[in-house]
């Protein structure tokens, strides 16, 4: 069954489609096969090993949880003691996007400046050194831990190891760990700019989880401890309602996502419709943000935003003035050359209308 054409091509996300084929296949392929549950299938130890693998951590611990706020609520209640906050970025998920989750776990989010979406090693040991220069900071949420994504909800990346080993170090200086928030892990991996891999970042943080929701799977996440796992979090992740009884559903997904690098192919696949997108816009003379991966920010007069919806869906993410919009247009394993064609047209229309 093919799209209607009658339904606009939509750049609004990269999980407004199903799951990947051989995702999908692999599902079917699977579906009649009876399955012990709460993660010990076959399927889900499968991928655990080939992350393992991809991750050259063979001790890692690996849990599949359905999506990305609970993964993030969930692994922060965890990695924090009851009186501990965690830091964060202004724009990140855990402090905008995702309804207080991390605060009604008890837990406040310290939000430090936020540089086109990333944290600098300046910023977060400058506020450490001011937190523990207060003689009354024991009256105070105490930093527990670090908290960054890759990419950024800002479309930007840690460009070099450099960027994240300084904030690593810091963590480790501190005793602190450092949780990566990977929703979008395989395109910040694939975009241009970035200096290293999935294993070198898996040894240079202390939790992280690898994205399949918004890389081609119907749902699911793969939360990833490297090295230590924090005590009793199966029974933490029952507890926040986290445990999926047929959990099977996210491990068969992930053991396609790391077969033949398909989880590689997808993130190089939707950045290479990026790039295509920007070159679109910047030959019809429209302003970009600065973005590597698949989420391009462009700036359009609020007529030509009205018009360009009439061909192609998108999101508006922030008014600039009474006139301009910045506008989010992200691409996916299911972008198809004959989409950007239609976001073309429509450009074209509106330069001669």
């Amino acid at each position: 069954m093919t799209k209607s054409s009658s339904i606009p091509p939509s750049f609004e996300s990269d999980y407004n489609n199903g799951a990947h084929p051989e995702v999908l296949r692999h599902l079917l392929e699977t579906n009649e096969e009876q399955s012990a549950s709460y993660g010990f299938d076959v399927w889900s130890e499968s991928a655990r090993e080939k992350i393992r693998k991809a991750c050259e951590c063979p001790e890692a611990s690996i849990f599949f949880l359905a999506g990305g706020t609970q993964a993030n609520a969930t692994v922060i209640d965890a990695l924090l003691r009851p009186y501990q906050a965690v830091i964060a970025v202004e724009t990140a998920h855990i402090n905008v996007h995702e309804s207080g989750a991390v605060e009604a776990s008890g837990h406040k989010v310290i939000a430090l400046p936020s540089h086109e979406g990333r944290m600098t090693a300046d910023d977060l040991r400058a506020y450490l050194e001011r937190f523990y220069a207060d003689p009354t900071w024991e009256h105070m949420a105490v930093p527990g831990m670090v908290y960054v994504t890759m990419p950024t909800e800002q479309g930007t990346i840690y460009n070099n190891k450099v960027e994240l080993t300084a904030i690593y170090d810091i963590c480790r200086e501190y005793e602190m760990p450092l949780y990566i928030d990977g929703a979008r892990l395989s395109y910040g991996l694939m975009a241009k700019g970035c200096d290293f891999d999935l294993a070198w970042m898996a040894h240079h943080c202390d939790a992280f989880y690898i994205g399949g929701t918004k890389c081609g799977a119907l749902c699911g996440e793969a939360v990833v401890f490297p090295q230590a796992t924090p005590k009793g979090f199966f029974t933490h992740v029952k507890a926040h309602g986290a445990l999926l009884a047929k959990s099977r559903v996210a491990g068969v997904q992930f053991d396609a996502l790391f077969t033949d690098n398909l989880y590689s192919r997808i993130g190089q696949h939707a950045i290479g419709m990026a790039l295509k997108l920007r070159d679109i816009f910047e030959k019809h003379g429209y302003e970009l943000k600065p973005s590597p991966t698949n989420q391009q920010f462009v700036v359009l007069e609020n007529t030509q935003m009205q018009s360009l919806m009439q061909c192609v869906l998108f999101e508006t993410w922030e008014p600039l003035d009474a006139d301009h919009t910045l506008c989010r247009f992200v691409t996916s394993w299911a972008t198809k050359d004959e989409d950007l064609q239609v976001l073309e047209q429509g450009l074209e229309q509106i330069q001669d209308s």
